[in-house]
């Protein structure tokens, strides 16, 4: 008797290499596989932007990323609470003088900018369908930085605007990185600020979107982060203590389903490994100086400095070394 739906996904036309470059841009969901990334050695930049919740934002900033016109940088600052922010950015990047902001978001936009030209996979997280738009201007934020509420008119974003955006998105994606491929997800993140009717709305309408872009555009595939907690996971017991946002059971389960999907053969062979000296550089021994223990660091180092040449484990040779008795 089964007693849950299990989603199958499809193996990767073009399984990911560990070593060749992924960037992960949108909501906190790529946040979170962006870092599971990271801690597996990957290379990878994760949310270089800051968490952008809605696709108009998000496409905004690829573009500039790509086409590195930066016109716009100058009109989304603003100033709160004694420090400058810029709309299309996260309050990460805030700081005391708008020229030292500026500058910051240029260089940032070169980076991810650069980043993609080399990069295999760009996965993008869109969270809301909803946006908040400035009345002063008109223009879509990313971020309303605690601006009073009254100076914006949220809205909820037509299904052919969020396609007409993703198309041209995609559309210089493929001009710029032409071997890049996106992947798109729907954030399993539930907003509860839109109501949760409204939520399904939105979410409904990211769906449709990506799934459209999927059928239209050939490097584009879609990962069903959304479905498999609220699908097949599907029980409070999953979800953190806000009932918003997915437990870290829950993001595991996401992204060993990820890694099933996209990961290549020596992606995975290397997390083997990587998963053992792991658990063994996280243990904790009862006693330090015993020469079991003793021992025990030193065959860690060697294996540590076994995997230097494959990747970066400065950091975790030192840990190491601090710990061996002279």
């Amino acid at each position: 008797m089964q007693f849950r739906t299990e989603i199958e996904i499809p193996a990767a036309a073009k399984p990911l290499d560990r070593a060749q470059g992924i960037v992960t841009l949108g909501s906190c969901f790529a946040e979170v596989i962006g870092r599971k990334l990271e801690q597996t050695k990957a290379k990878a930049l994760v949310n270089p932007f800051g968490t952008v919740f809605n696709p108009l934002s998000v496409h905004k900033l690829v573009a500039a990323a790509l086409t590195q016109d930066f016109e716009f940088l100058e009109q989304g600052m603003v100033q709160q609470q004694g420090r400058w922010v810029h709309y299309d950015f996260h309050s990460s990047f805030a700081q005391e003088q708008p020229e030292v902001l500026l500058q910051n978001l240029r260089e940032k936009l070169i980076q991810v900018g650069e980043f993609l030209k080399t990069a295999q996979a760009l996965l993008l997280t869109w969270g809301t369908a909803f946006v908040y738009e400035r009345l002063d201007t008109g223009a879509v934020v990313a971020n309303c930085h605690k601006v009073p509420q009254k100076q914006f008119n949220k809205r909820l974003l037509p299904l052919e605007e969020i396609q007409e955006s993703t198309k041209r998105t995609l559309n210089l994606l493929q001009t710029h990185c032409p071997h890049l491929q996106v992947i798109l997800t729907v954030s399993p993140v539930r907003h509860l600020k839109d109501t949760l009717p409204l939520n399904s709305v939105s979410k409904s309408l990211l769906r449709v979107a990506a799934h459209l872009a999927q059928e239209q555009h050939a490097q584009v595939s879609y990962f069903p982060a959304y479905e498999l907690l609220l699908d097949d996971l599907r029980d409070y017991r999953f979800f953190s203590d806000d009932l918003l946002h997915p437990s870290s059971l829950a993001e595991e389960y996401i992204w060993n389903k990820f890694l099933r999907a996209y990961a290549d053969p020596t992606f995975i062979h290397f997390l083997d490994r990587w998963q053992q000296l792991s658990r063994d550089l996280a243990h904790k021994p009862f006693n330090p100086e015993s020469p079991a223990h003793q021992a025990f660091l030193q065959k860690l180092l060697q294996r540590l400095q076994a995997l230097a040449s494959e990747v970066d484990v400065t950091e975790e040779i030192a840990a190491v070394q601090t710990q061996i008795l002279q």
